[in-house]
């Protein structure tokens, strides 16, 4: 059995990663294999946290362009983040995880309280961590809320798992001349403005030089792979 490369890391999911090829809802199949894939790493000896967005079942930043209160449509995606949260429990906990939701809006009755000390004894226990509610507060991302948690937990990597291998110079669906960048530095990314993590997250990331891995998640074996060290997606980091 390949040691793992890394031994605690917070894995951010894109709420349309769970969606599949419907591309709104839970993909049962989806969300059944990733869960089966976090095991694989469990039973490894690797602490896993995670961070689910929104985007599947309600975009916050997508219903305030169109007149909606900012404030109250961020609200409503991190709602939407708790029912892909307690979603990913539910196949986690049917294939032998131990898991907790830990939500940062209170709502005791479906999940803990987001307390950090608690969130590491669970991780040391060998049981997954699921951040629900991002931040909880309005104007900041999923993406925010995964480099905020990471650091708190003194994770050692953000993996974030795509629908793509990776980053580009351009969209590859769209242009058949765009190039794959296997590593970056975050002043790259902030300068050119790629689709890694929003600019608060990417920040946050280069304060404390935590690296990000960016790489295809649709593929089956890859978050072990990632977590195996293996060279597979994007990589970002310092100089």
């Amino acid at each position: 059995m390949s040691r793992p490369a890394f031994t605690r890391v917070l894995l951010k999911l894109s709420g349309e990663s769970l969606a599949g090829e419907q591309g709104y809802g839970i993909n049962p199949q989806i969300i059944t294999t990733i869960a089966r894939e976090i095991r694989e790493v469990v039973d490894q000896g690797v602490q896993l946290s995670l961070v689910i967005g929104g985007g599947n079942i309600f975009r916050g930043l997508a219903a305030s362009s169109k007149g909606m209160d900012r404030a109250s449509a961020d609200y409503m995606g991190m709602l939407a983040t708790m029912i892909n949260s307690l979603a990913m429990q539910d196949a986690l906990e049917k294939v032998g995880v131990a898991t907790r939701v830990q939500s940062a809006i209170a709502m005791q009755e479906v999940a803990e309280p987001y307390i950090r000390r608690r969130a590491m004894r669970h991780l040391e226990k060998g049981r997954v961590v699921i951040f629900g509610a991002g931040t909880g507060n309005p104007y900041f991302t999923t993406d925010t809320a995964a480099s905020l948690r990471a650091m708190e937990i003194n994770a050692q990597v953000i993996l974030k798992g795509t629908k793509v291998d990776g980053v580009y110079s351009a969209d590859p669906k769209k242009d058949s001349k765009a190039v794959k960048y296997s590593e970056l530095t975050y002043i790259d990314v902030l300068n050119k403005g790629l689709q890694v993590m929003d600019a608060t997250a990417t920040s946050l990331c280069m304060d404390n030089k935590l690296p990000i891995i960016i790489f295809d998640l649709t593929t089956e074996g890859n978050i072990k792979k990632v977590i195996n060290g293996e060279e597979i997606g994007t990589i970002v980091q310092g100089e």
